[in-house]
């Protein structure tokens, strides 16, 4: 494998409260020198929940995705804050969106959605053995929370409202570990 592209300089192009948006003039190992975009978030990542209300059902939330303009059905998911680990996190934004905490909360893996461009990282933490429990969120309007069955995985993908990859990745992944632990109980 070649050596990673030397960086020659980053320079910033644009800054928001979330991004970040530097240019890179990079230097690969057979000398072309090129330039990249990147963007660099800010915070120290975000989670996605995955609850589980039951062994084969699964709570959505339908709420407004402003990078679409439509409203989106996905897992509940947000920014880690700064004093907050991720398990600590994923189980804020459930009892946010989803008025769910849980006992059991296992971080099953980070994943990135366009490492060509862009720093963000998506810790998957699948949570089970729920209770009630609401805390206020930040979203503008409240959350539509859906519960829906694993089993029935391929009719969700088949509707033009959830198209998240990280939900859809996730939800194949704890689908799979279901039915593993299932098989392993009979």
């Amino acid at each position: 494998m070649a050596n990673k592209p030397q960086i020659l300089s980053v320079k910033t192009i644009a800054k928001s409260r979330l991004f970040h948006v530097q240019a890179l003039e990079l230097e690969f190992s057979n000398g072309v020198i090129t330039h990249y975009e990147r963007l660099i978030t800010h915070s120290a990542g975000a989670v996605l929940a995955v609850p589980m209300l039951d062994a084969d059902t699964v709570l959505l939330i339908r709420e407004y995705a402003a990078g679409v303009d439509r409203y989106e059905l996905a897992l509940p998911k947000g920014r880690i804050e700064v004093d907050e680990d991720i398990i600590t996190a994923a189980d804020r934004e459930m009892m946010e969106e989803v008025g769910y905490g849980a006992k059991k909360l296992t971080l099953l893996m980070s994943l990135t959605s366009a490492p060509g461009y862009s720093s963000q990282l998506t810790h998957i933490v699948l949570a089970e053995a729920l209770y009630e429990q609401r805390l206020p969120g930040d979203e503008p309007e409240a959350i539509e929370v859906v519960p829906w069955r694993l089993s029935q995985l391929e009719e969700l993908l088949q509707r033009d409202e959830c198209t998240e990859a990280r939900s859809i990745a996730a939800l194949y992944m704890v689908r799979d570990l279901m039915q593993k632990k299932q098989l392993n109980n009979d």
